[in-house]
């Protein structure tokens, strides 16, 4: 399998990341491709039409985008416990966690745009703001979610990778007001598959 992926997108490393958690990490090539809203990357746009990775191309030509569907499919493949937990009170815990995630990722894209990627007669004050109060909100829940413990799931892999993001690029952190959330975030950094698949521009 060939996954098109980005160095800095923490939605390729969450597939990363669970890859290696799941061992099937050695049955995928991983090839970094750049890509932004504003550049164009035409081998990304020849396997997925949005232009975005990760992109999961199959061995028999068949290709997977959106993390999410990434994740599902490779969960799939090993015998041992699914990080995607098929049924119980978890299940919905691991996919709302993996959400929130997903969530401060993208409130965090608009954060940027408008603070520091648009030409700067076009950030637009009140958009960074308003996703700023979402950020907050949601380090606020996290603080307190009793679904960051327990057993490995893959809502706790999607949030790590974008609390590593939210540092990455040095948006409004969690550290300073929410001190379990940071503690859980260190110690999940610790794990190997972290450890191997770091950020980078």
């Amino acid at each position: 399998m060939k996954l098109f992926s980005q160095t800095h997108s923490p939605y390729a490393r969450q597939v990363r990341v669970l890859a290696i958690e799941i061992g099937v990490a050695d049955r995928i090539e991983v090839t970094h491709h750049e890509t932004s809203p504003t550049l164009r990357n035409d081998a990304v746009f020849a396997v997925n039409p949005l232009g975005k990775v990760p992109a999961l191309v199959l061995d028999d030509g068949l290709v997977l985008f959106d993390s999410s569907v990434i994740c599902d499919y490779l969960d799939g493949l090993h015998r041992g416990s699914r990080l995607i937990p098929p049924s119980g009170r978890v299940r919905p815990l691991a996919l709302r966690l993996q959400a929130i995630a997903h969530g401060i990722t993208d409130a965090g894209s608009w954060v940027r745009h408008e603070t520091q990627r648009r030409p700067e007669p076009y950030r637009y004050r009140t958009m960074a703001e308003g996703q700023t109060q979402k950020l907050l909100a949601a380090y606020d829940f996290l603080e307190r979610e009793p679904s960051l413990e327990g057993t490995l799931h893959l809502g706790q892999i999607a949030l790590a990778c974008a609390l590593s993001w939210i540092e990455f690029r040095d948006l409004p952190g969690f550290r300073e007001a929410h001190p379990r959330l940071a503690a859980w975030y260190d110690r999940f950094s610790e794990r190997p598959s972290m450890r191997v698949t770091p950020m980078a521009d």
